[in-house]
Formats: structure tokens, sequence, C-alpha cells
């Protein structure tokens, strides 16, 4: 199956602040994104407004701490010398293996400042499950971002809604109207993208809205990944700018656009 590259269809033209929101593969699709832009020489800082696990090595060799930004950026200038992506963070979490993240304002002051062409933020957590639904805190968007994207993993469809595969399943089912238990459909994924309490709450009103169907391999997830992107394109009109399918380890599937 031939999938084409994901900055190319995700990302606007010119560099920006992209924010990554829901569940699914944020952080993987972050550092896929970051990969693919420093690997045609543009700057790209990776970093949170939560908390994420740490990257790897492959994913990103060049890692920055400090809750001071001007200490960041001073030690960002070093590595753009002879790198293209670097992720910062406030502070690391070791017992849990995580780095914590900067408030809005500071992701604001690094694309302002700090020379890089794209600021790729993870603006809320999942726990590793393939979709949520954002408490009352969450997600944290920075106001200047260009870009959200919202993430839904396919393999959470036709699973029971409860903490196995859904994170918060309890705010799942009162924006959808799914009871705890039952399953997941593609009819409830469309109305957690789209609700006013759902993935995209908060999200500045000049930002590009994108939604990422992830984990599209094999038949069954693809044909979910097409109902629930005929959903949102039919009533999600102003509300998405662009549905894609794909993966994001593997890129997107252009014949299901």
């Amino acid at each position: 199956m031939t999938m084409t590259s994901l900055h190319e269809e995700l990302l606007p033209e010119g560099g920006g602040v992209i924010s990554l929101v829901g569940g699914g593969g944020k952080t993987t699709l972050m550092f896929r994104l970051a990969a693919e832009l420093s690997h045609i020489e543009e700057t790209v800082l990776t970093t949170t407004t939560t908390k994420i696990f740490e990257p790897s090595e492959e994913q990103s060799a060049h890692i920055i701490v400090s809750e001071d930004p001007e200490e960041v950026l001073r030690n960002s200038a070093a590595f753009l010398r002879h790198t293209a992506h670097i992720t910062a963070a406030r502070e690391r979490l070791v017992s849990e293996g995580k780095l914590a993240g900067f408030k809005p304002s500071t992701i604001e002051f690094f694309m302002k400042k700090g020379g890089f062409q794209w600021v790729l933020v993870e603006a809320d957590g999942a726990a590793r499950k393939p979709i949520k639904a954002p408490a009352e805190h969450e997600p944290v968007i920075p106001e200047c971002s260009t870009c959200v994207i919202a993430v839904v993993g396919l393999d959470a469809i036709g699973k029971p809604l409860d903490d196995r595969w859904v994170f918060r399943p309890r705010f799942y089912s009162q924006v959808t109207g799914v009871s705890l238990g039952s399953p997941v459909t593609e009819r409830s994924v469309a109305a957690v993208i789209l609700a006013d309490k759902g993935l995209m709450k908060g999200c500045p009103p000049d930002a590009k809205r994108m939604v990422f169907l992830n984990k599209a391999e094999g038949e069954e997830r693809l044909t979910a990944g097409g109902i629930v992107a005929s959903l949102l394109k039919k009533e999600g009109k102003g509300k998405i700018d662009r549905v894609l399918i794909g993966s994001a380890e593997k890129g997107i599937v252009p014949e299901h656009e």
C-alpha cells in the first residue's frame, strides 16, 4: 500500500506552532514529523504543554531540560549549528520516565525568539490509549498555534468504552452519548472530534484544524477510517479543515483522503 509523507499533507506551508491533541499516537506522530522536517533541513523544536515520555535517541538525539526559557534558547543556539531538531522540557520526571513541559506563553516565546521554523507541541495526554475525551483542564493549546491536529487511533473502533481502550471514558460517554461498556462506534469518534467539549476544545479561532485517523493498518481499520472521515466531512463543515487517514509510522493513505 503506497503512503505519502506526513509533513507535506498535515502541515501548512511556512512553519509555525503545531499542537497535537487526542490519543492514538500523538508522540509518535510528533517525532515522525520532526524527523521529516529536519531531514529537509528545516529547524524544529519538539516539546509539550503537559508531559511526554522522554524520547529515545532515535526520536530526538538532543534534549534540553531547563526551567529557564532563556537558557533553553541559549543551548538551542549551540545545538542548531549542527542539528535541525531539538527537544526541550522544563523538568525531567525521572520516576515516570517523562518530561514536563512549558506554559503556552513560553511556547510563543520559543517560536518568536528561538530561530525555529517549527515548534511541535504535544498539548494533552492520553495514557497511551487510542482515543480520549478531554477533562475540564485540557487540552492546553497555545493561543499562537498555527495548526491543531487531532489524533485518533482507529484500533479503538469496535472496542468497549472502558479504560482499557479510552482515556477518560466517562467524559467520552458524556460527550458522545455512548454508554460505558458499549462499543466505540465510528459516529461516536466523529462526535468526540466535533463536539464543543471534544478534542478540538480550546482551539484558537484562526488555527487550521486537522484530523489524523491513525493506525490505518488492514482493511477493517481503513473501512472504519473512511466512515469517520465521511461523517466529519459531512457534519464538520466550518469545524474541520482536513481529514487524513494513515499511519504515524508509515505515512498518509492517499486513496482514502
